[in-house]
């Protein structure tokens, strides 16, 4: 018989009266809006990047250090860290760029007036159609790309609300919430297999932003850099799954882009807590600082 904790009967209306504990409990609210004021650093280059290197901001950073390799150096970008363990979400400035108050936000100052970005996907398709990369353009592979984009964007919720959430993250370990979303997260993860049998990439032969959007959600979580849950899930049976990530993973942009704005983790060579220059990935990362003597 399954286990489940002590009863819990709704009230008619619900209050907020204390925090839900677990990760993230000391920022979390029911309300919108910033909680301070805040000015957000604006750097030497057009596109202005705000965020953290959770699955969601190493969409863009790829894809910002995939179309720099590509050749399109109208892509250089500053990227600032936003700690969304410290509350940077809800400063006033970058609530003015993303009202939703989650990272990655970008701002596009390359024009007569800036234009605010926010959500990864508007981003990444953004971005596509700025540079014309890394989206086909025949229509139907264009299609078939997007429909991948729109799947992350839709499925993801489950996989780090859900999943990530009460396996990881939750102050109490509840079955029934873990079991649910345990076998919704093997749903996809053998949705992505099946189809990666007879595609090399998401949207066939070419490499795209549906790659780039799966891939820092699903090819973490399959080959255990996320949630630490690999042998939970049984990733290893997802071969093909496993096959598409150990590929993108090994693109010397996807390095880059994986370790912009992080700041957790114990390889401190794996840590660039800010971007602004191609160099920083060989000066600046968190290693290299603290190897330097203090002046």
């Amino acid at each position: 018989m399954t286990n489940f904790p002590e009863d819990y009967t709704p009230p008619a209306v619900w209050t907020w009266s204390k925090d839900n504990g677990g990760a993230f409990a000391s920022i979390n609210r029911p309300i919108a809006g910033a909680t301070h004021e805040k000015e957000l650093p604006v750097g030497q280059h057009p596109l202005q990047l705000y965020s953290m290197a959770t699955p969601n901001g190493v969409k863009v950073t790829v894809m910002l250090e995939e179309l720099l390799a590509a050749g399109h150096s109208g892509a250089e970008y500053d990227a600032w860290l936003i700690d969304i363990r410290q509350g940077g979400q809800f400063g006033s400035d970058f609530v003015a760029i993303n009202p939703n108050s989650k990272i990655p936000a970008l701002m596009d100052r390359s024009g007569a007036e800036p234009v605010r970005l926010f959500e990864s996907g508007s981003i990444l398709l953004y971005l596509a159609e700025k540079f014309g990369a890394f989206l086909p353009t025949d229509p139907g592979k264009r299609t078939e790309a997007l429909n991948w984009l729109f799947w992350q964007m839709g499925s993801a919720p489950y996989l780090g609300g859900g999943f990530g959430h009460f396996y990881a993250y939750a102050p109490l370990k509840i079955e029934y919430c873990i079991d649910r979303f345990t076998m919704e997260t093997k749903r996809q993860l053998d949705v992505l297999n099946r189809h990666l049998a007879d595609n090399e990439y998401m949207a066939g032969s070419d490499y795209s932003i549906a790659d780039i959007a799966i891939w820092p959600w699903y090819g973490g979580v399959a080959t255990g850099q996320v949630y630490n849950a690999a042998e939970f899930l049984q990733a290893h049976e997802y071969t093909h799954l496993l096959r598409w990530a150990d590929q993108i993973g090994e693109r010397p942009a996807v390095k880059r882009g994986r370790i912009v704005n992080r700041g957790f983790g114990d390889d401190l060579s794996q840590q660039l807590l800010e971007r602004h220059d191609a160099s920083d990935f060989e000066l600046r990362t968190q290693d290299k600082l603290a190897a330097t003597p203090a002046e």
